[in-house]
């Protein structure tokens, strides 16, 4: 019975300790949410970059605005709780942080507004949050149609590769879903298959990352009914290699005829350049190349791969000398976002498309002079695909269309309708005589 009252005097004695907040695990996310989309290292409004703890304790022009175990005297804490006209995120710019949100934020201070144990403080959050992020699995069945967003033919040309979210679907040619892939991006905006049979693939989460990754579609898997599932975020037996990763997601892939040189770019501005000759573990970064002011949106190899095209939201197609490794030309008569890009596959001219609604042919060489402005779709043309072996092009648009052209005879073909909305992915089969597209919604 004394022993019984003792345990009590001590519980009353010394109470439970308040549970420690984590800064990666809990502060971090809210200022990646509400934060750092002003305060990033490019932006740095107010002079204060919250993406390292380092520069976060550091603070602005107005000083250090986090105290050390005193919630009331920090003014970050001050500026998101506040009903003033200062506060923070900007009534413009977003929604106050939540009540909860703030209340953990200001026991962490209280807590002594500490870092982790083992993570240097100068180190990028935005990195060290996508690193620890484990992407979620995608739903049995979806409850919305999910937006086509990139296709590929399979190498035998039996069955397509579609983006889904948090994976890749495989299909055969009569409409029968036999793959599940499932992948750490989002959404796929980008997959071309390797001579060897492995399928790139380039996307990611809008403004939190992207990466390009190389898979093996035909891995062994977990069979559910008819349906093999493949996980390629866990199984190093499915994803084969990483190429990159980066803040935001790629938009584009181009592979060389030999299958030799890769390239991807996005919204981050870079298109990245490796060398896949000593195959895909050995993949070798050739360089990284900032020659366009906007997201770049589409990509295209000449056919003898000395040269690379690219189309981007800054209104302007370039090209590109490997061997020289500079610009040779910028082509900018679109006046608005450029889509996509292409060479024929002679080599004599180069083509692009864009929200003008307009294919437009120019001399890939000197200063770029214009040769045609084909005209057919009466909204923004999304994607160009130019057959490897022969003067034929197809496009897709916003207008629901597929059309195909006639690059030797510069004019328009056939228009192949059927899908109900915005077209925002196509492919040619291996064999160059059937043509794929997909849509926003889902079909």
């Amino acid at each position: 019975m004394r022993l019984a009252v003792l345990a009590v005097l001590l519980v009353s004695a010394f109470p439970a300790q308040a549970q420690s907040v984590g800064f990666l695990k809990e502060v971090a996310p809210i200022l990646q949410e509400y934060c750092f989309a002003c305060h990033d290292a490019r932006r740095k409004n107010g002079k204060y970059d919250m993406t390292t703890y380092e520069k976060l304790m550091l603070g602005g022009v107005n000083g250090e605005a986090i105290a050390a175990g005193m919630p009331a005297d920090s003014d970050f804490h001050d500026l998101i709780v506040t009903d003033a006209a200062r506060r923070m995120p900007p009534r413009d710019k977003g929604e106050a942080v939540p009540a909860a949100k703030a209340a953990l934020v200001a026991k962490w201070i209280k807590q002594g507004a500490k870092l982790d144990a083992g993570i240097d403080p100068k180190a990028d959050l935005v990195r060290e949050l996508r690193l620890r992020r484990i992407p979620p699995t995608a739903p049995v069945a979806y409850r919305f149609p999910v937006a086509v967003t990139a296709m590929a033919f399979t190498p035998d040309g039996k069955a397509i590769v579609t983006a889904g979210h948090q994976e890749l679907t495989v299909w055969s040619l009569d409409g029968k879903l036999v793959k599940r892939l499932r992948t750490r991006t989002e959404r796929a905006y980008g997959l071309a298959f390797l001579p060897s049979g492995l399928l790139v693939a380039a996307g990611g989460r809008p403004g939190q990352e992207g990466d390009v990754r190389i898979y093996d579609v035909n891995a062994k898997g977990t069979k559910i009914g008819d349906v093999t599932m493949l996980d390629g975020v866990a199984d190093a037996a499915v994803l084969v290699a990483q190429l990159a990763d980066a803040d935001d997601s790629f938009l584009c892939l181009a592979l060389s005829a030999d299958g030799k040189l890769l390239a991807a770019g996005g919204c981050d501005r870079t298109i990245r350049l490796w060398d896949l000759a000593a195959g895909p573990k050995a993949t070798k970064l050739l360089r990284s190349i900032e020659n366009h002011a906007d997201w770049v949106q589409g990509l295209a190899f000449s056919a003898d791969g000395k040269f690379l095209a690219s189309a981007a939201r800054d209104k302007t197609a370039k090209v590109w000398d490997l061997k020289l490794n500079e610009s040779i030309l910028t082509h900018p008569d679109h006046q608005l976002p450029v889509n996509g890009v292409g060479f024929s596959p002679d080599g004599a001219l180069g083509w692009s498309v864009g929200a003008d609604r307009k294919l437009r042919a120019w001399k890939p060489n000197g200063e770029g002079k214009s040769e045609a402005a084909l005209e057919g779709h009466t909204d923004e043309i999304l994607r160009l695909a130019i057959h490897p072996k022969t003067p034929l092009a197809v496009t897709t648009s916003a207008d629901k269309t597929v059309r195909l052209w006639e690059l030797d005879k510069k004019k328009a073909g056939r228009t192949l309708t059927g899908l109900n909305d915005f077209v925002f992915s196509v492919a040619f089969s291996p064999d160059g005589t059937t043509v794929a597209a997909g849509s926003y919604d889902g079909e």
